[in-house]
């Protein structure tokens, strides 16, 4: 049985890559029954006549995935986020960073549209608390030609989900780095204060060594399924610091002698992590309590 890597789906077509050669597949009928949807970036198992006639009969599995955008199997996700117009947004950020660590990806923080800034130093602090964390962080313009050489380096030999809010310029840094792609581009509406949505279609391209999906921008995130204890984990600097609490499954919000808020106090932990942390638990214990 051939396997390969689906690499478009679109119109209920599955476009597999296999041995250099691409085929037009559909999804065998029980997947459905089985709740399973093939995504972009699953290994699988298809079979074909021709190029344009295949189906695809079984999934591998899967080391991750992700539900918006809908792919798996990442390896890092290039999260960018524009300097001005949309202006950068550190909640919204948070929101994605919780999302990708919790899914096991590594993300890296990319800013765009650096030549808009007033102020080349404006964001400077903000960008630093990420860095401080651990985070990558790579400022660019894809007008001036800025940090284009960091972000290529990024891709080599991995397979990248670029997403972020919509108008941030996805399209523009990845055509900046590569023009043969070509992605359609739109400015930014005045009226909305956003970017038109250009991407319709999740796909992974090749770029460089590595593969690359350009997928549909969105501004939110819901914290699917995920339990109120487990989001500190997904904050690095108080991951390292939750043994350190007297209580077993401390939420680092009202109990004593906890390491998170003490830390938070001598300024080791950003006050505005900490309020998106606090947002998000909340946001968190109210879709449980919907759910029961």
């Amino acid at each position: 049985m051939p396997k390969g890597t689906i690499i478009k789906a679109l119109s209920g077509y599955y476009y597999v890559k296999s041995e250099g050669e691409v085929y037009q597949c559909r999804g065998r009928g029980n997947f459905r029954k089985r709740k399973l949807t093939p995504l972009v970036g699953d290994d699988v198992e298809f079979e074909s006549s021709n190029k344009t006639d295949g189906y695809v009969l079984e999934i591998l599995e899967r080391k991750n995935e992700l539900i918006r955008p809908p792919i798996a199997n990442v390896d890092q996700a290039l999260l960018i986020f524009s300097a001005q117009e949309p202006a950068f947004n550190t909640l919204l950020l948070d929101r994605f960073l919780v999302h990708i660590e919790a899914n096991d990806i590594l993300p890296v923080i990319c800013l765009s549209k650096l030549d808009l800034l007033d102020q080349p130093e404006e964001l400077k602090d903000d960008l630093n608390v990420y860095r401080e964390i651990g985070y990558e962080v790579i400022e660019t313009s894809s007008t001036e030609e800025i940090g284009l050489e960091d972000v290529r380096t990024v891709f080599e030999d991995k397979v990248t989900v670029v997403a972020g809010q919509s108008g941030v310029g996805k399209s523009t840094l990845l055509n900046a780095l590569n023009p043969e792609l070509n992605l359609e581009t739109n400015q930014i509406s005045n009226h909305l204060g956003r970017g038109k949505h250009t991407t319709r279609h999740v796909e992974l391209i090749p770029f460089g060594e590595g593969l690359v999906a350009d997928t549909p921008g969105f501004s939110s995130l819901d914290f699917v399924d995920m339990e109120p204890e487990d989001l500190t984990i997904y904050f690095p600097e108080m991951r390292d610091r939750r043994p350190d609490c007297k209580f077993r499954g401390c939420t680092h919000t009202s109990e004593p002698k906890c390491a998170v808020k003490a830390a938070l106090a001598d300024g080791e932990i950003a006050q505005f992590r900490y309020e998106h942390y606090e947002k998000f638990l909340q946001e968190i214990n109210e879709q449980k309590q919907r759910r029961y």
